[in-house]
């Protein structure tokens, strides 16, 4: 068997594969012995079905099985061997004449490969680096969430804006008086911090325990039913029956004691020995807002490293005509009609990953098991965060990192990701910075400005 390749142009070449018959003569004929084994003729077992009934009859299909193998092995190992960086499928070419009757065989593929092309990561290309300045406001405002989160409730005489409220609700006559059969809950518990309606909220400012507030329940919430029938202890069902004023009798107050700024704060708020005393505990959480900002900070990066190499690349010439008809075969949404428009769509993103290997493999990035696995652990820390578990311990996170990984398509989502990061952390490296402080809300504007999303 011999194959040669020939480079046509920059991102076209012609793989030529011939194939004679002492290349694929005795695999035919092993098969058919196999087939031999195990088939039954009529008149003959298995394993006694004369060679030439068996040659007869399946070694037309054994022989264009063997020969189209041949072929397609011949074409990968040729590609991988030579490390030609094909883009799409070699496609056959219409020439090639296959004869299944003949000995000798000669097929042709048309070939797309990558362009090459200087990536342009070195300390020449400038890239701004967004440090975001953390204002005092802000150290002040995580502070007081800070406080609140790990305060205690504890009662209280007078109500406060976010003070949750017990007593006995009942139910009125237009007149204002107790609506006989009406509805009474002696043990009712309400937040007016969360009512929908401003006016019901005020209702309640300043009352103490012992006071009486006539509110309107349906006012509080729009009248939606689940909070109406939690509020009054009814079936949603009869929400509409009871959508008049009610009294509260206020027979409790709980009130929110935010932390006191001592050392069992500071270690649960910041971490245990972080910070002693109150100007290390403001240091500390102006150090974790910065931290959080400088994730901000890698993601603006991303977008103008991108564009950076981008731009100083230029445009990449492309094997279009096989790239076009690898996606119509890939995807039957796309006809020969419509396949300009969507390739054009297309064309940024397959130049990107053009760069992005190219960047790779001038630096040598390689993504290891554990890389996709610290991404998972990456992924399965974020939703558990979103979904209020953020205590979980790291052997629980590594279990559930463990099972996403087995997953083929999530494993190879996750490699991808790994890829992008550590490319985009040997352009940081590689690159000059051209560092800028900016405010919060300038450190937005930049988002805006380029109609993208942070």
């Amino acid at each position: 068997m011999n194959v040669n390749y020939e480079k046509l142009d920059n991102v076209n070449g012609e793989l030529t594969v011939t194939l004679e018959e002492k290349d694929y003569a005795d695999k035919v004929t092993r098969q058919l012995k196999e087939i031999g084994k195990k088939h039954a003729e009529p008149g003959f077992r298995p394993g006694h079905v004369p060679a030439g009934l068996i040659a007869k009859k399946y070694g037309t299909a054994v022989k264009y099985d063997v020969v189209n193998k041949e072929v397609a092995d011949a074409v990968f190992n040729y590609i991988k061997e030579n490390k030609i960086q094909v883009l799409g499928q070699p496609v056959p070419e219409s020439d090639n004449n296959f004869d299944i009757n003949n000995k000798d065989f000669t097929f042709k593929f048309k070939v797309g490969v990558a362009p090459e092309f200087d990536n342009h990561v070195n300390k020449d290309l400038h890239v701004p680096y967004y440090n975001i300045i953390v204002p005092d406001s802000m150290v002040e405002e995580q502070i007081t969430a800070l406080r609140r989160r790990f305060g205690r409730q504890e009662p209280g005489e007078e109500m406060e804006p976010d003070a949750v409220v017990k007593g006995t609700i009942t139910e009125l006559n237009e007149d204002g008086s107790v609506k006989e059969g009406g509805v009474v809950v002696e043990n009712g518990i309400i937040a007016p911090v969360h009512f929908k309606n401003e006016d019901q909220k005020k209702l309640f400012e300043g009352k103490k325990v012992g006071d009486v507030v006539r509110f309107n329940p349906a006012a509080t919430c729009d009248a939606n039913p689940t909070e109406m029938s939690s509020m009054l202890n009814i079936d949603k069902a009869d929400v509409d029956a009871h959508k008049g004023d009610f009294n509260f009798e206020i027979k409790e107050i709980i009130v929110l004691k935010p932390a006191e700024m001592n050392q069992e704060f500071f270690d649960n708020a910041v971490g245990k020995d972080k910070a002693h005393n109150e100007e290390e505990f403001r240091a500390a959480v102006k150090e974790l807002i910065a931290m959080n900002f400088s994730n901000d900070s890698n993601y603006r990066f991303t977008i103008d490293a991108k564009e950076a190499v981008q731009n100083a690349v230029g445009r990449l010439e492309l094997p279009e005509q096989i790239l076009k008809d690898f996606l119509m075969r890939q995807n039957e949404a796309m006809k020969a009609e419509n396949i300009d428009e969507e390739f054009d769509k297309l064309r940024p993103q397959l130049e990107w990953d053009l760069i992005r290997d190219n960047v790779a493999e001038k630096f040598g990035v390689k993504v290891s098991d554990e890389d996709v696995l610290d991404e998972a652990r990456g992924v399965v820390a974020r939703q558990l965060m979103q979904y209020g578990a953020a205590g979980l311990n790291e052997q629980i996170i590594e279990r559930y990192a463990q099972e996403v990984v087995k997953e083929e398509k999530q494993r190879e989502m996750l490699a991808q990701n790994a890829l992008n990061r550590k490319v985009f952390e040997v352009i940081k490296e590689n690159v000059t910075l051209d560092g800028k402080e900016v405010s919060v809300e300038d450190f937005q504007k930049l988002f805006i400005s380029a109609g993208e999303q942070a």
